[in-house]
């Protein structure tokens, strides 16, 4: 074949793994796609027989009870998410307040809109990532050299009455059952934020970057993953830490995300019912250093399709994000650069985004 006659063959190819991965699953697929396969490397850990060698057991994240939290082993608990932020940068919530209807319906409506056809999804579609609402493929499709086996939907959603009427509207329900769960989750992640800053001994009463993280930004990320007809070849999402101040995940019974920790890949259990919540890069900046941003990745299966829902939760986009002051003298100096949305955004438009590159390009080494 000459060369003026495969450039529209590539060409047509990689408009098709533009349209999402749920698009190639719906046309039949009993294979992956080159464009997913993963340098060995980066794989899964598979045995001959295809089976996932995962660790002897999965890991259970330190536990949150919110209504301890609320009681009178507030102290104590404030000093197991200091070690949860210190050592693992993950713990999972329960006890949370939110009903489990509420988090039920937004999983069961993500489903359902995850099932429309292509063509009613791919109203969202949208390179824009300033764009209220983007659907889309992958990790970063625009940037990304190999794909990932998930497609996404992202929705601004703070101040929510500004971006409320931009949101899907169907399924006939989606809005406001979505509504509902970000209210509730800005409400979660505005109780986490007094307890962290607690943690951090910062004094909640005269605490400006608090105030800020009030009228901060939230972006609500719905999940897509699949079966996969081979699921050690690829991934859901590659190695990667958060941008923002704290990510809050639910899930449903369908494992898949995987933190290192101690320089492994090990599972997280879902506990149903629960939240994960993890520090982001911002956060990691805030406190100097002391709580950690950790990478984390997705798997998928051949076997149950997987739904996730990330509340992604941080400073307003116009906020300058540094260390925190109380938590500098002279014998803690600030390890990280001030940082900005725009920072961000001219970082990533220029590379493929992956591990905590950005993070590290933050970094101030002495």
């Amino acid at each position: 074949m000459s060369p003026t006659m495969i450039a529209p063959v590539v060409v047509e190819e990689n408009n098709r793994y533009q349209k999402g991965v749920k698009h190639l699953c719906d046309n039949g697929l009993t294979k992956v796609p080159t464009k997913y396969i993963w340098p060995e490397p980066d794989r899964p850990i598979f045995t001959k027989s295809d089976k996932l060698t995962k660790p002897k057991q999965n890991l259970k994240l330190p536990i949150i009870d919110f209504a301890e939290l609320l009681g009178p082993n507030r102290s104590h608990v404030l000093r197991t998410i200091a070690e949860a932020c210190e050592t693992y940068g993950f713990f999972q919530v329960v006890n949370h307040g939110m009903g489990g209807d509420v988090s039920r319906n937004m999983i069961e409506v993500c489903k359902k809109f995850f099932e429309l056809p292509y063509e009613e999804r791919s109203k969202y579609m949208t390179s824009d990532m300033s764009a209220p609402v983007r659907y889309g493929t992958s990790f970063n499709q625009n940037k990304d050299n190999v794909f990932c086996w998930r497609d996404f939907l992202k929705l601004y959603a703070h101040p929510l009455p500004d971006y409320l009427p931009y949101w899907p509207s169907s399924p006939s329900d989606f809005r406001s059952l979505a509504a509902t769960y970000a209210t509730e989750t800005r409400e979660m992640f505005e109780m986490m934020v007094k307890a962290i800053m607690e943690s951090l001994e910062i004094d909640g009463d005269d605490n400006e970057a608090a105030k800020e993280l009030k009228e901060g930004s939230q972006m609500v990320v719905v999940n897509c993953y699949p079966p996969c007809p081979e699921p050690e070849l690829t991934l859901g999402m590659p190695p990667h830490s958060d941008y923002g101040f704290l990510t809050l995940l639910l899930q449903d019974d369908v494992e898949g995300l995987q933190i290192l920790y101690r320089d492994e890949w090990v599972t997280i259990d879902p506990i149903p019912g629960s939240f994960v919540i993890n520090v982001g890069d911002h956060l990691e900046i805030f406190s100097n250093g002391r709580y950690k941003s950790v990478l984390h990745r997705v798997l998928v299966n051949s076997t149950k399709p997987r739904i996730s829902v990330a509340s992604l939760h941080s400073f307003p986009l116009t906020s300058v994000v540094k260390p925190s002051p109380k938590l500098i003298d002279e014998h803690n100096q600030p390890q990280y650069m001030d940082t900005d949305f725009a920072t961000f955004l001219q970082y990533i438009s220029t590379r493929e985004p992956k591990w905590k590159n950005f993070l590290e390009s933050r970094k101030i080494h002495i």
